[in-house]
């Protein structure tokens, strides 16, 4: 939908395709079995070498330099084969736009112009929740103009394959929280396994313990949350694209699986039933479409409320694609809950991508707030 507005999109749309075909369609079950199996460091290491991951980043600091719709048009592409692929380009889309919101341009190229690999290139970031709203952060102390942290941070996303991490920590008596880099080669730094999530099995998180940590302080102190709030407007956008993409991903096998299933002497979608629930999920997919292809016109055009369309447009399309995967799993019956078939796969995608940036009901809670002030 984004290139039929943008054409000149088409040459990323046709990156993706390309990409997710090669290097994701044939191993998509055993990518998904980490971290009981071997994460896709290969896949991961060409991701990078084709600027995957550093799509919205400018090429001053090492990236492509392309705008959201770009990244939409390659999550979307990307997440119909494999969103635990699409998990990974985002959080490092969110840091890198949280770095750029603080203006730090020393640590932008420390961190990513120098980088000569995939986990160099990446930070990792509880994407997963939003830091105003968490309860417990890691507390930080200055000496002089050294920091360190100290406490403990759950569910932090790329862990076990990042160089650096981007922490939210609770600086003295300083309001809110304050954002910070930290090595995750540290002495202080202690990891836990890799948590065995819902979904996006290889988008990896660990828990993580600080104990004196050395930590380099981006931006302003205190200033964190302005920094999330307007990287987290932006990129609410690239989730619902996310959650278009596992749409697609589901719709089109659950219409090649009527197609070929024989049920009464004939293929299952000539029954009126399924025609009825194909023709619905059809519909949401080309909503989802449209909410994700008018947010990133919303930003890119700088439209007033840009970042209420976003954030609003990313709620819509998580309960669609929630609602959608639901039938793409009763649409193949008992084969819906197998491995072999990836509908139970992006069945828990599809709830793992809703609470990106946070809980869905805490979302709409602040957006109203935002509406009604």
């Amino acid at each position: 939908m984004i290139t039929e507005f943008n054409p000149d999109l088409k040459p990323f749309e046709e990156l993706a395709i390309s990409f997710a075909a090669k290097e994701l369609k044939k191993n998509v079950e055993e990518h998904d079995r980490y971290p009981f199996g071997e994460f896709f460091n290969g896949v991961l290491d060409k991701a990078y070498e084709v600027g995957l991951l550093g799509i919205t980043l400018p090429e001053d600091f090492g990236g492509i330099g392309q705008g959201i719709s770009t990244l939409c048009t390659v999550l979307d592409n990307i997440c119909q084969v494999d969103s635990s692929l699409g998990g990974i380009i985002f959080t490092n889309a969110l840091c890198q736009e949280i770095m750029l919101q603080s203006k730090e341009e020393s640590l932008l190229k420390k961190v990513f112009s120098n980088s000569k690999s995939a986990s160099e290139f990446l930070v990792a970031f509880p994407t997963f929740s939003s830091p105003g709203q968490t309860a417990i952060l890691p507390s930080a102390t200055r000496a002089g103009k050294v920091y360190s942290l100290s406490g403990k941070l759950e569910y932090l996303v790329l862990g076990t394959i990042a160089s650096m991490a981007l922490i939210p920590a609770r600086l003295g008596n300083t309001d809110g929280y304050t954002f910070f880099l930290v090595d995750l080669s540290d002495k202080g730094v202690k990891k836990s396994d890799p948590i065995f999530s819902l979904g996006l099995h290889a988008c990896p998180a660990v828990d993580v313990t600080f104990d004196k940590a050395q930590a380099f302080l981006l931006g302003e102190e205190g200033k964190g949350n302005a920094y999330f709030e307007v990287a987290s407007k932006k990129l609410h956008v690239a989730a619902a694209a996310m959650s278009a993409g596992i749409m697609k991903g589901s719709f089109n096998e659950a219409l090649a699986y009527a197609k070929e299933r024989f049920q009464g002497g004939r293929e299952i979608i000539n029954w009126s039933e399924t025609k009825m629930i194909l023709a619905n999920m059809a519909v949401k997919t080309k909503v989802a479409d449209l909410c994700v292809a008018q947010g990133c016109r919303a930003i890119e055009e700088g439209i007033k409320d840009w970042g209420q369309f976003s954030t609003a447009s990313a709620l819509h399309v998580h309960e669609l694609s929630c609602e959608l995967v639901n039938d793409g799993v009763q649409l193949l019956g008992g084969n819906g809950y197998m491995k072999d078939y990836g509908q139970e796969k992006r069945y828990r995608d599809a709830r793992q991508v809703q609470a990106l940036l946070g809980s869905a009901p805490l979302k709409k809670l602040a957006l109203m707030k935002e509406i009604s002030a």
